[in-house]
């Protein structure tokens, strides 16, 4: 065999090699380098494992009472409240619990009830909210210890959201992983300003001057559909349900094709305390017996320094039934359309033949008695929007970040002051990210309106008979009344939807639901009994395991 060839050569000509020179060469080549070697060709020796983070200890930790004020789009979630079960969407509540949990705020391991979780009012999938509250105890900076293990030359609050993979506070922080990259295309994703940066390093051994900063920990680690407005310090004694007083909602729709007085009409027919078992969603599994509530205001106007065309109903009450509002604005459409006079809201609100509905105007005949709720479809919740809730003077003193050491009078001297509360909103960056999220917003707003401006060049616009110009009468109870000779109507539900049909029937000469009183007894005789059954006996297994112990 020749002698091998040099296997430094510059240009091996590999194909003249013979098979015992091509395994050499690999061999060579596989083979570890020596250290010295080694040393020259990597440039630096392989990171060092992080060591494991100390156990927080939240028992360490003073704690405080507060209230947090809060906004979100419905659309992205499955309803506010938290579902131990499957849900198709997330809830806002599982969002913000899960953020207040990963910059270590609350226990996550405690659970909802071990931060004293309370929220002001529930709201269904699909809408909104402009001003929720909810109020629990969380980590404070208040006390007469630090709030953190400082690390040195960083911040301790950086430092402990580093340490539970909180991202550095940059363009896109906040933003699901869906938002920062385009599924698809492998481009960056939108991007928000940015909220203000933390407080400069400062490693005191006393406790700190200032409180954590609660809103900005918070937006920083939230989607940019759920953002936090204010803080405020409350009593240990304080809930944000049962200390409400009113909550005020908003309901946003088109005037196109509405008689909006006629609307007005129904609407001022409900301000007052009534009976409204009519108008909400009728659901044994709550046995509810008592569907009285007083409403303070009922108003129809248009949308103030807005060039939308929209208008918007705002209706302020104590407390609210389950899908009250939405079954409420589904009334007023019928009424706007034409299809249904006001004094159908009358009619809906005299429930009971043995205290009767008085006439609502002079000349008005007395509403027929409906003790039983007609079936129909509720509104659209997309623009249903939980405007505001109101507190007692004293309960609530709302700040941002940078005001915990003003006192409330310097804090009320600034932007303005919600009904109810002491304080203003907060002076901070949040402003400038919602502002990039409503332009992007408008600008899908526009777009769909060229979208709509180009169908219209080949596509005829259907007519639109409503408002009726004339009252509608059936022939006969429950008969309907053909309006468009066989062809289909669109009967309005709000948000842009709408139910199709041929033929139109009267809201009081429809088929009935059953009495509550029956559906509440016949659900506990079923399924509600065996559930009351269960609950028992799992209590009557803890307080046999309680005995014994």
């Amino acid at each position: 065999m020749s002698p091998p060839r040099s296997l430094h050569s510059h240009a091996p000509d590999y194909a003249a090699w013979t098979k015992e020179e091509l395994i050499a060469r690999l061999t060579q080549l596989t083979s570890p380098l020596p250290p010295a070697n080694r040393s020259r060709t990597r440039s630096h020796s392989p990171p060092r494992p992080k060591p494991n983070p100390k156990p927080f200890s939240f028992s360490k930790h003073p704690t405080r009472k507060i209230a947090l004020r809060f906004s979100y789009v419905g659309e992205d979630y499955n309803g506010l409240a938290f579902q131990n079960g499957f849900t198709p969407l997330p809830t806002v509540e599982g969002v913000l619990f899960d953020a207040l949990a990963k910059t270590r705020l609350i226990d996550g391991a405690a659970g909802f009830e071990g931060c004293g979780w309370e929220r002001c009012g529930r709201t269904d999938r699909g809408v909104s909210a402009a001003g929720q509250v909810v109020s629990l105890w969380v980590r404070s900076a208040m006390g007469g210890k630090p709030a953190t293990e400082a690390v040195e030359g960083q911040d301790a609050e950086d430092a402990l959201l580093q340490a539970n993979g909180v991202p550095e506070l940059t363009e896109t922080a906040g933003l699901e992983p869906s938002d920062v990259s385009a599924e698809g295309s492998g481009e960056a994703g939108p991007s928000f300003p940015a909220t203000e940066p933390l407080p400069a390093p400062s490693l005191p051994s006393s406790a700190p001057k200032k409180e954590l900063r609660y809103i900005t920990l918070l937006n920083r680690v939230l989607p940019p559909s759920i953002r936090v407005h204010a803080f405020s310090p409350v009593d240990a004694s304080f809930s944000a349900r049962f200390n409400c007083r009113w909550r005020h909602y908003k309901y946003f729709f088109s005037p196109a094709h509405l008689d909006v007085a006629a609307m007005q009409s129904g609407a001022t027919r409900l301000v007052g305390e009534h009976d409204f078992r009519n108008l909400c969603k009728l659901d044994p599994t709550k046995q509810i017996t008592n569907f009285h509530r007083r409403v303070l205001r009922a108003e129809l106007s248009p949308v103030s320094q807005s060039d939308s065309g929209l208008w918007v109903f705002d209706l302020v009450g104590t407390a609210f039934l389950y899908h009250q509002v939405r079954h409420i604005m589904a009334i007023l459409l019928l009424i706007g359309a034409g299809l249904e006079p006001s004094t159908t809201v009358s009619a809906l609100l005299n429930v009971n033949p043995d205290a009767p509905y008085l006439p609502f105007a002079d000349g008005e005949d007395s509403p027929p008695v409906v003790s039983c709720k007609p079936e129909y479809q509720m509104a659209d919740g997309l623009p249903l929007v939980l405007w505001d809730c109101g507190y007692g003077e004293g309960d609530l003193s709302w700040r941002g970040d940078d005001d915990e050491d003003e006192e409330p009078a310097q804090r009320s001297g600034k932007a303005g002051r919600h009904s109810g509360d002491s304080g203003a909103a907060p002076k901070t960056n949040l402003i400038l990210q919602m502002q990039s999220i409503r332009e992007r917003s408008h600008i899908q707003t526009v777009l769909h309106g060229h979208f709509l401006e180009a169908a219209t060049r080949y596509q005829a616009t259907p007519a639109n008979l409503f408002p009726l110009s004339e009252p509608l009468t059936s022939r006969k109870p429950g008969q309907g009344v053909d309006l468009l000779d066989g062809k289909s109507l669109n009967v309005p539900l709000g948000g842009g939807t709408f139910h199709r049909t041929s033929k139109y029937v009267r809201l009081l000469e429809r088929k009935r639901l059953e009495k509550v009183e029956v559906t509440n007894e016949r659900w506990m005789l079923g399924k509600g009994g065996r559930r009351a059954a269960r609950r028992s006996g799992a209590a009557e297994v803890i307080q046999e395991n309680d005995g014994d112990e």
